[in-house]
C-alpha cells in the first residue's frame, strides 16, 4: 500500500506539497455547442443500429426514460435526430398523454421528428430497465475540454470530481446527478477500464450529463499530477483513510479534485500515491462503507457547504 501524505500542522491544516507552483491556468471561453436541427418526421431509429458506447468517445446517442430525455431537449447541446413515444402513451384522438405532453412541446420547438411507435418495439430497443415509453437518439454526447473548463472559471477556484474505474452506470449516473446538485465544475472520466454514458448512465442522472462537463482523460493519474501542477489539491475518498471528509476545513474553499474509487476495490495505487489527502467518511454503525454514490453526495456537498 501506498504512503499517504497527511497534513501538516493543527486540526485539518493544508497537507505539504514540494516544489514549486505553477500559475493559475490560461482563461478562454468555453467551446459553444450547437441546437438541435430540423429533420424529417419518419421513423428512422435515430440512424444509429448501434447505440452502444463507442470506445472512442462518451458515448449517449440514446437517452431513456422522460427526465433524461427532457433534459436533453432544454440543454440543445447537440443534434436529436429522432423522439420515439410509446404508442399507449397517445390518446385516441391523436393528443399526447399529459405525462408527455411537455416532451412533445419540447420537441416541436426543437425541430425533433417524433414517431409513435409500438410499446414491444419501443421495449426491444431499449437498454435501461424502464425506459418509461421514451426514447431519444441524438448525436454522441460531447466532450469538455480541461483547459477550457479551468479557462471558463474566470479566476474561481475549480471544484472537480474525478472517478476511478467506476463501472456501474447506476452509479455513475447518480455521480453525476449529485455534482450537478453540488455545483461541480466538472467530472474527469477516464477514457478506458470505466463506464461511459449509456441509457442507464443517462436515466440514473435525470438529464445532469447534459449539463455537468464531463472530460474524457487517457489516463487517471497523469491528469492529477497536472492538475496538482496547477494549484488544485487533489483529495482522494476511501474508507480505509485515518482522515475525516469533515476535517478538509478552508482546504475545501480552494481549487480542489475529489477522486472516488472504483466499487469494492477503491482508490487504485497509482492514483492514491497522488492524492496530497486521502480523507474517508465517518460510519458509525455497523456497516463498514457507504456506496460510492452516496459517498459522492456526501463528499461534494461538504465541498459545496464550506464554499457557499
Amino acid at each position: 500500500m501506498s504512503q499517504r501524505r497527511r497534513p501538516s500542522g493543527d486540526g485539518a491544516g493544508k497537507p505539504r506539497r514540494s516544489g514549486p507552483r505553477r500559475p493559475a491556468p490560461r482563461q478562454g471561453a468555453p467551446r459553444s455547442r450547437g441546437a438541435g436541427r430540423t429533420g424529417p418526421v419518419r421513423s428512422t431509429g435515430g440512424g444509429d443500429p448501434h447505440p452502444a458506447r463507442r470506445d472512442k468517445g462518451l458515448g449517449g446517442n440514446q437517452i431513456e426514460g422522460r427526465q433524461a430525455v427532457r433534459q436533453l431537449l432544454i440543454a440543445g447541446r447537440r443534434r436529436v435526430k429522432e423522439l420515439w413515444l410509446s404508442s399507449e402513451l397517445i390518446r385516441p384522438d391523436g393528443s399526447p398523454d399529459d405525462a408527455i405532453a411537455d416532451l412533445v412541446a419540447l420537441a416541436a420547438a426543437n425541430r425533433v421528428p417524433v414517431a409513435h411507435v409500438a410499446r414491444t418495439k419501443l421495449d426491444a430497443r431499449a437498454r435501461s430497465e424502464a425506459p418509461q415509453g421514451v426514447i431519444a437518439f441524438a448525436d454522441e454526447l460531447p466532450e469538455a475540454d480541461l483547459d477550457e473548463v479551468l479557462g471558463a472559471l474566470g479566476g474561481r477556484p475549480p471544484f472537480l470530481v474525478a472517478v476511478d474505474g467506476v463501472t456501474d452506470p447506476g452509479n455513475l449516473g447518480a455521480i453525476i446527478r449529485n455534482c450537478d446538485g453540488a455545483g461541480v465544475d466538472g467530472v474527469l472520466v477516464p477514457r478506458h477500464r470505466a463506464v461511459h454514458i449509456t441509457p442507464t448512465v443517462a436515466k440514473a442522472s435525470a438529464g445532469a450529463v447534459e449539463h455537468v462537463p464531463l472530460v474524457l482523460v487517457p489516463g487517471l493519474p497523469t491528469t492529477l499530477t497536472k492538475l496538482k501542477e496547477r494549484r488544485i489539491w487533489i483529495v482522494g475518498l476511501d474508507d480505509a483513510a485515518d482522515r475525516s471528509l469533515f476535517d478538509l476545513a478552508d482546504l475545501a474553499t480552494e481549487g480542489i479534485c475529489l477522486v472516488l474509487g472504483a466499487e469494492g476495490a477503491g482508490l487504485s495505487r497509482l492514483v492514491r500515491e497522488r492524492c496530497d489527502l486521502v480523507v474517508a467518511i465517518p460510519m458509525r454503525g455497523r456497516i463498514e462503507s457507504l456506496n460510492v454514490a452516496a459517498a459522492a453526495a456526501l463528499a461534494t456537498y461538504e465541498v459545496f457547504r464550506h464554499r457557499a
